[in-house]
């Protein structure tokens, strides 16, 4: 959906740099207003539309953090190796099961880990600090303070309280929060629907045979696997030929039935790249041609009546990935509903090896990044050739090394920014 902007854009007619085409892609999105209701074994990967809170306590009772006894604390605190504590045990508590009797002076209660603790009892012995002989315990170590090994009802969390923020991704951490608070539905935002296909006559899908001069297109593929990490619907549309009528019924359907497109090739100079004049023909208003990065150069960005959101992205597979990372990303992420920030993570490493750009653009470097045994961030480049068309060596990549316009080398052991991926 379109959103409002505080200053006037008008058509893109020079080279953007990173941040000011950041900026401006996330002015002109709004979050999608559509919501739905989702049971809770299909809400992975929603984002929520409302705030969640739980009538229950968590804990939802006081209950044992050890295997061990349910003690009085006034009881043992004095108790030594030499001079050992001697309870009468009078129950047995299970986790699962409901303690039946009150805790009096001088009484002990098995208990285990995630057990109900009994009333009358305040603290946890652990059964390593005791011996047993039928129903006596004997108190060898004396806790070193009352609540021991309890987990109290509502430390974690009062009832009312809210548990998941509107905005919120549901992850495998989220899922577990939501059963224990026993909220089997929950409102999400719609999902984006994202148009994609490629460009090319060069284009073949990969189930065919390749012919001298042909290219396999691994876009869609790739392209499709970012839309679903990012929660959104992708509407594969194929490969379109470097036909103008053909090319123009296909945008036309994709901006007609998608809240945003993503189409691959055709938006650089050449005889056949007709992308940015059909959006012209289409009712588009372009915003950005092109964008001092590398790769990725040839970045358009048009938004239309409809509230569509149109990107034309490079072929090439690097820079197809690079541009759908720095740019798409917090596009979907904002459009889908999500709190921000919707920026891409950048964090500090030291590269282990030589960097080096012509310096004209941003550029951005793929490889790897683990931390050391002191918890310092280590970047390392992926071997061969960081050309835009070697997609071989992304494999692995969770990283991307950001270059500032400018610089020409980057010495090993030098700090540097990395953007995170996946």
């Amino acid at each position: 959906m379109i959103g409002k902007t505080t200053v006037q854009i008008k058509q893109a007619k020079s080279m953007l740099t990173v941040n000011q085409a950041e900026s401006l892609i996330l002015d002109i999105i709004s979050p999608l207003d559509q919501t739905e209701t989702c049971s809770l074994e299909n809400v992975f990967n929603r984002v929520l539309a409302e705030s969640v809170s739980s009538h229950l306590d968590f804990p939802y009772w006081d209950n044992s953090a050890m295997d061990g006894y349910a003690v009085k604390f006034e009881d043992v605190q004095g108790a030594t190796p030499n001079q050992p504590v001697v309870l009468t045990v009078i129950e047995e508590i299970p986790a699962g099961r409901k303690p039946q009797l009150t805790l009096r002076s001088q009484q002990a209660a098995r208990i285990f880990t995630g057990a109900m603790l009994p009333t009358g009892a305040d603290t946890v012995v652990m059964q390593e600090n005791t011996t047993s002989q039928g129903d006596r315990v004997s108190i060898l170590i004396a806790p070193s303070k009352p609540q021991m090994f309890v987990r109290k009802k509502g430390e974690y969390a009062e009832a009312g309280k809210i548990l998941l923020a509107k905005g919120t991704m549901i992850k495998e951490p989220e899922m577990a929060i939501l059963a224990t608070a026993q909220k089997n539905e929950v409102t999400v935002y719609r999902r984006p629907l994202v148009a994609i296909f490629s460009t090319g006559d060069e284009l073949i899908s990969p189930d065919k045979t390749l012919e001298p001069g042909q290219i396999i297109d691994s876009n869609q593929f790739a392209l499709t696997s970012f839309l679903q990490g990012q929660g959104a619907i992708p509407l594969n549309l194929g490969i379109v030929a470097d036909d103008r009528d053909r090319l123009r019924e296909t945008m036309n359907q994709a901006i007609n039935r998608a809240d945003l497109v993503l189409s691959t090739g055709g938006v650089s100079v050449g005889d056949y790249d007709y992308v940015e004049e059909l959006l012209k023909e289409l009712g588009g208003e372009i915003l950005i041609q092109s964008v001092a990065i590398k790769p990725g150069k040839p970045l358009t960005v048009a938004r239309f009546a409809n509230g569509c959101i149109y990107f034309g992205i490079p072929g090439n597979p690097v820079s197809a990935l690079v541009s759908c990372w720095r740019f798409v990303q917090p596009a979907l992420k904002k459009l889908s509903g999500l709190a921000n920030p919707w920026r891409p993570n950048f964090i500090k490493a030291r590269t282990k090896n030589s960097l080096k750009t012509d310096s004209k653009r941003e550029t951005y470097l793929w490889g790897k990044v683990h931390w050391d045994d002191q918890g310092n961030a280590q970047f390392q480049g992926a071997s061969g050739s960081h050309s835009s068309g070697n997609l071989i060596n992304l494999a692995q990549t969770n990283c991307l090394a950001c270059l500032p316009q400018g610089e020409q080398i980057i010495d090993i052991d030098q700090d540097i920014l990395v953007m995170l991926i996946g």
